[in-house]
């Protein structure tokens, strides 16, 4: 699979489809989607930003990148003292992909060692690909292997990731993110809902590669799941612009994190942030979950891909500026803000039930 990465950063397990699939208005998407299509069948039009969001995600990464950074750092640390150094990195694509390749380079900044990445796609309802796992497990094993991700937000792909791997012995469901505000794994960089900036943008920030695609016209039997490359955005692509960000800020010591006032809650949460979830569901009377995509970066999507109903904000984070891409895309969208007390995570996007307007 071709993207602007390097193949010294990741391989992509996955099947070059462009020219072959029309990606489709959001709108369109979301009322197939609502209606029973599954979303691996469809392709979306990616965003392209304003002006006015771009300076936004400039700031955000400008602000945030070292805390990114420590993350990044706390994660790799836990991943050498839990899985130790002979392990392969195997992001989930596509938001995995920028954060398997931080963690990758940090492995070889501060333990010297240079530990495989690969990215496969895992579809929700559909699994894991099946053919990319036989290709690394004909290579690698299985205790080797280790799923990464950017962030869990309320665990849907890790429950998918739970039941499909049973099928392969011997390789862990474990999963690795920077952030876990859902509180359901220990392999992260912290449980605080934190601003990734690889989360602000689609493709021109994960290697110019479309989100996986998965239709029996298309993905043949013995083929990796499919995935387009958008090679006419190389002029916008930011992909290795948002890895150095990052990168430049590693350090070897990476417990100044947890005095940093963004994480000062970021041990004392009990629960599952599923439960606040059916709380949410509860109260704006949404009868399926699946329509509420809690956290920073689920919000971010929702705004970028889908069709929001309206966004909840903490109110301790009314103007925060971790939260001003999210503003900013909501208002180009004119989708409503509302400040509502959450516990697990700062922001909430909820997409519109299109049958009902």
């Amino acid at each position: 699979m071709r993207s602007s990465y390097k193949e010294e950063d990741v391989i992509l397990l996955l099947k070059d489809i462009t020219g072959l699939v029309k990606p489709q208005p959001t709108e369109v998407r979301e009322r197939l989607i609502q209606a029973g299509k599954h979303y691996s069948e469809m392709l979306p039009i990616e965003y392209v930003p304003t002006q006015k969001y771009m300076e936004v995600y400039t700031k955000a990464l400008e602000t945030y990148a070292k805390l990114t950074a420590l993350a990044v750092g706390c994660l790799s640390d836990k991943i050498v003292q839990t899985r130790g150094k002979n392990v392969v990195l195997v992001s989930l694509a596509r938001a995995g992909i920028p954060i398997g390749i931080l963690v990758k380079r940090y492995l070889r900044f501060k333990y010297q060692i240079e530990v495989p990445h690969y990215a496969i796609s895992i579809i929700k309802g559909r699994g894991i690909d099946n053919n990319a796992m036989k290709y690394l497990l004909e290579r690698f094993q299985p205790q080797q292997l280790l799923f990464l991700d950017g962030w869990i937000g309320k665990g849907a792909i890790l429950k998918e990731l739970c039941q499909d791997i049973q099928a392969y012995k011997g390789v862990s469901a474990e999963i690795a993110v920077l952030a876990d505000p859902a509180n359901m794994t220990e392999l992260c960089g912290t449980h605080e809902d934190i601003l990734i900036p690889s989360s602000c943008l689609n493709c021109t920030i994960s290697g110019l590669v479309s989100r996986t695609f998965l239709r029996d016209d298309i993905i043949g039997p013995h083929d990796f799941h499919g995935a387009v490359y958008y090679g006419e955005l190389a002029d916008s692509d930011l992909s290795y612009e948002f890895i150095e960000a990052i990168e430049q800020h590693f350090t070897i010591d990476n417990t100044s994190i947890y005095q940093m006032p963004e994480l000062s809650s970021a041990r004392t949460k009990s629960g599952y942030g599923i439960d606040e979830v059916r709380a949410l569901a509860a109260v704006f009377d949404v009868d399926d979950i699946n329509l509420i995509k809690p956290g920073i970066g689920e919000t971010t999507r929702v705004l970028l891909r889908r069709v929001p109903w309206k966004v909840l904000i903490d109110k301790k984070y009314r103007q925060h500026p971790e939260l001003s891409h999210i503003v900013r895309l909501a208002e180009e969208k004119q989708v409503p803000i509302e400040y509502y007390p959450l516990e697990h995570y700062k922001c909430c996007g909820i997409i519109k039930k299109l049958a009902e307007t």
